[in-house]
């Protein structure tokens, strides 16, 4: 059973949410998110990538950068840009993007239930980005940025979403990328009482996105743990700030490739060697086929010289296996492996990753510009997710692309009250 609570949320003054939300800071590099908050002073940013207050000669990851992010957190309260609630509260937070709506949970969810795989990943994480978000947690002594969550839709709490959704919303405000973002609070302890029950009842939880900030904050709680024996549970370290999303409304995009070269094939041989496990079909050869969209589980889209292929997987690869049937790990165990001697793609420098949300222009740029080929993904679907994490196993790096993105800065859970 999974465990939820509300938490007394730090959170942003009505009227300056707008300005203070931003995205998750892993979606900027370093110039990009000194230009964000250069446009907006307010933008959380400066809490989430503190190093763009200083110099760039400062590195990234200096204690003086977390010591800011706590100074400037504590400066953010003093002023009254942000608030903190009288009561434990739950919230919902509702994004529409394109016309499409979700609309999850925001409340604290438990470290033993991420201990125990009640609450259960699908990605492995790299100690190097958990180290980042673990001095950041610890140094500012709050969880500045939710875990986006799943659970599988439950009709109680579709209808008491609908219910409260039809009130007064603490925030409403579309963001400069069109999404709007509309946030509700729960105060009322009949309602929060009722959600916890829903949620125990609704069983595992599985996360979406956002497992090195879920490993950073339990390896924060754990270390405090060790740091006080006399733990009773009740501390807020004991749990983590989390976004619960049924997972019917949730939608993945793809996550596609580029490669910087062919490992010495000629363009010929490559095409040659794709043909012992993939039918190829240029674009627009076989009923006008868009190569670059690939329309079903089993299409990879190449683009290679200029001209887009589709790769579709022959029978004798494709596999029931929750793991091996994916896409992303034909692609991987057909040719980025054995063809291209992309080992390791977590680790090559010779792949890059590119987020669905960009699309196949993104793509086109990269190879006109310094890449010889691009792989255009059909997405994973939210049921092998869901599989895969069912199962216990792990999907290869950079499966999964969601939006939209979950604003960092609209909640914020303190670590010592």
């Amino acid at each position: 059973m999974a465990e939820i609570k509300p938490f007394y949320c730090i959170r942003p003054d009505r009227e300056l949410a707008a300005r203070v939300a931003a995205l998750p800071y892993d979606v900027y590099n370093r110039e990009e998110a000194k230009r964000e908050v250069e446009r907006e002073p307010l933008s959380f940013l400066r809490i989430d990538r503190a190093e763009t207050l200083f110099p760039d000669t400062v590195d990234t990851y200096a204690p003086c950068v977390y010591e800011k992010a706590r100074e400037v957190l504590l400066d953010f309260e003093k002023k009254g840009i942000f608030v903190k609630e009288e009561t434990p509260c739950l919230y919902l937070y509702e994004l529409t993007m394109n016309g499409h709506t979700q609309t999850g949970i925001v409340a604290c969810a438990s470290v033993d239930d991420y201990v125990n795989q009640i609450i259960k990943k699908h990605e492995n994480t790299r100690a190097d980005k958990e180290q980042d978000r673990i001095r950041h947690v610890d140094v500012t002594d709050a969880q500045t940025g939710p875990i986006f969550l799943a659970y599988r839709a439950r009709t109680g709490l579709k209808k008491l979403t609908e219910e409260i959704k039809r009130e007064e919303a603490l925030y409403d405000f579309t963001a400069p990328d069109g999404i709007r973002h509309r946030v509700f609070c729960i105060a009322d302890p009949a309602r929060i009482a009722c959600i916890v029950k829903e949620m125990k009842e609704a069983g595992t939880v599985y996360i979406a996105d956002g497992h090195h900030r879920a490993a950073s904050a339990v390896k924060v709680a754990l270390q405090r743990r060790a740091e006080h024996p006399d733990y009773d549970g009740s501390e807020e370290f004991n749990s983590f700030l989390s976004v619960l999303f049924p997972d019917e409304e949730l939608k993945i995009l793809p996550y596609n490739r580029v490669v910087k070269d062919l490992n010495g094939w000629t363009a010929e041989e490559f095409l040659e060697k794709l043909q012992d496990t993939f039918r190829i079909v240029q674009s627009g050869e076989e009923n006008g086929e868009d190569a670059g969209h690939p329309a079903k589980k089993g299409r990879i889209g190449m683009l290679l010289d200029g001209v887009w292929y589709a790769l579709e997987a022959k029978p004798e690869i494709c596999t029931e296996d929750p793991v091996k049937g994916l896409d992303v790990s034909l692609l991987q165990d057909y040719v980025l492996g054995p063809i291209l001697g992309i080992e390791d793609p977590r680790t090559d420098r010779r792949i890059e990753f590119i987020g669905g949300i960009r699309g196949i222009k993104e793509l086109e740029r990269r190879c006109a510009l310094d890449m010889r080929l691009a792989f255009s993904m059909y997405p994973t679907s939210m049921e092998e997710l869901l599989a895969v994490a069912d199962a216990g196993l792990l999907m290869p790096p950079k499966s999964t692309w969601f939006e939209p993105k979950l604003r960092s800065g609209l909640f914020i859970h303190a670590l010592t009250e």
